[in-house]
Formats: structure tokens, C-alpha cells, sequence
């Protein structure tokens, strides 16, 4: 969890750069059509799109975008039917991807995505090749410094939240639970005035690949790079594990 957990937060702080530009918001504004499509405009029951509209809210997009989106899907503003997919494979060093998808033409986007995964050593994969090794949870991290009382003893709340691990990693301390349960610890931590850095309903990987040499982390992270700039893919999770001096030094030499 603790690669997971790295590459998390800086993805996190890569979104409110790309949201300055704009890029991100088409993707957001996506994922709310899709998810209000499959259950409705209403974000108080239907848990995929408040998630979404949190998202939006991290980086800021404009409330009239959000209700624009969600307007477009519940069928009172004409608008373009996005399919959901699902798409696996491999970067360079035997990491796993698994990419979130949502398109308006399937067929064009395989052919864009298969020439990424080519232009960049990486392989796109069968259905089913790597989605085995991860799971669906909820995550948070909680920098240490925003803990005003015993570390510990939060811990043991967290748990009694709901959370189904908690652990500390350095400077912070790593939260997963049931996907369900994601906003009920969220509510806790609220409550209690403690801010968390990261939360979000993620892919966490069950096995994980180490990677330590620079130049094959370099290429790693620009293949992930690409994908996420593509503007059909909504997420990429992979299962590598970076030591964080390795990682640093990489995303600072961009």
C-alpha cells in the first residue's frame, strides 16, 4: 500500500495542475453523465455520482458544468451516450494497468489506446490478464500533523468507523475500507476536525512489482502518463511499487 499510497498523492496533486488548464474537466464531466445515467440525478442516492461530483469539487470545476452534466444525463439536455469499458495490459518491467474508460466510440479508442501501450513498450493486454489483482476499496491518508490528539487511539476509531486496515506509513497514516464505507469514515474524521490529504474509492493492487531502476521507472511513468492524458480514460491503476527517493527523482526530472 505504501507504492500505492505515493503514486496516489501525486496523481492527486497532477489533477489540480491539469484542472488550472482545463484538461481535466472533460473527463470529470464524464464521469458524472455516466453515472447519473445509471442511477439517477439525485447525489444523495446515488453513491457513483456523489463520488463524482466530489471529485469535481477537489479541483474546483465550476458548479454550472456540474449541473450542466447531470442535466445532459437525466435526459433534459441533448447530449452523447458514453459507454463504460474496461481496458488491461502491460508497461514496461511486468507492471499490470488497469484503465477505467468512458467513450463515445469503442472502436476508436482501442485503436488510440493500443498505440499508446505500443509507442511507450508497453502491451495491451486480454480481458481478464491483470484485473485478478486488484480490489475495489475506499482509501485515505491522513498526514500525521493534522492528528491533534494520539495517533493510536485514532486508529482504533478508524477502525470502529469502519475501516477495514489502518496503518502508519512515515508521515502518515493509511486508511482502506469497503468502497460503502468510504464516506462514513470521511463523516468520522469530519466531525473530529481532522483533515485527510487523499480520499477516494480506488483499485488497490493485491500484488505488487518493484521497481528500482530510474530508467525503467521513467518509462513506466510516462506510458501512465499518456494514458491519463488521453481524454476517454477516466482512471489508471497500476501495481508497481517506487521507492520514494526513486519516484521523487523521477517526477522531478520532468
Amino acid at each position: 500500500m505504501a507504492g500505492h499510497s505515493k503514486w496516489a498523492n501525486i496523481k492527486h496533486r497532477k489533477a489540480k495542475v491539469d484542472a488550472q488548464r482545463g484538461r481535466i474537466f472533460t473527463k470529470l464531466g464524464r464521469a458524472i453523465i455516466a453515472a447519473a445515467r445509471q442511477g439517477g440525478g439525485d447525489p444523495n442516492v446515488n453513491q457513483a455520482l456523489k463520488l463524482a461530483i466530489a471529485r469535481a469539487r477537489e479541483v474546483n470545476m465550476p458548479v454550472e458544468n456540474i449541473n450542466r452534466a447531470i442535466i445532459r444525463a437525466t435526459g433534459e439536455m441533448d447530449g452523447i451516450d458514453f459507454e463504460e469499458v474496461t481496458y488491461e495490459g502491460y508497461a514496461p518491467g511486468g507492471v499490470a494497468l488497469l484503465l477505467k474508460i468512458l467513450t463515445d466510440n469503442r472502436n476508436r479508442t482501442a485503436s488510440e489506446i493500443r498505440y499508446i501501450f505500443s509507442r511507450h513498450n508497453g502491451s495491451l493486454g486480454e480481458t481478464g490478464c491483470v484485473a485478478w489483482m486488484f480490489e475495489m476499496k475506499g482509501f485515505l491518508v491522513i498526514p500525521k500533523e493534522n492528528i491533534h490528539g494520539d495517533a493510536e487511539e485514532l486508529m482504533l476509531i478508524l477502525i470502529e468507523a469502519g475501516a477495514e486496515d489502518v496503518k502508519e506509513e512515515g508521515s502518515t497514516i493509511e486508511v482502506v475500507t469497503a468502497p460503502q464505507d468510504l464516506e462514513k469514515v470521511k463523516d468520522m474524521l469530519s466531525e473530529q476536525g481532522i483533515k485527510f490529504s487523499l480520499a477516494e474509492v480506488t483499485m488497490v493492487p493485491q500484488v505488487t512489482v518493484p521497481l528500482s531502476d530510474p530508467e525503467t521507472v521513467e518509462k513506466v511513468l510516462k506510458l501512465v502518463d499518456a494514458l491519463e492524458d488521453h481524454d476517454d480514460v477516466q482512471h489508471v491503476y497500476a501495481n508497481f511499487d517506487i521507492p520514494e527517493e526513486i519516484l521523487n527523482e523521477v517526477e522531478q526530472a520532468k
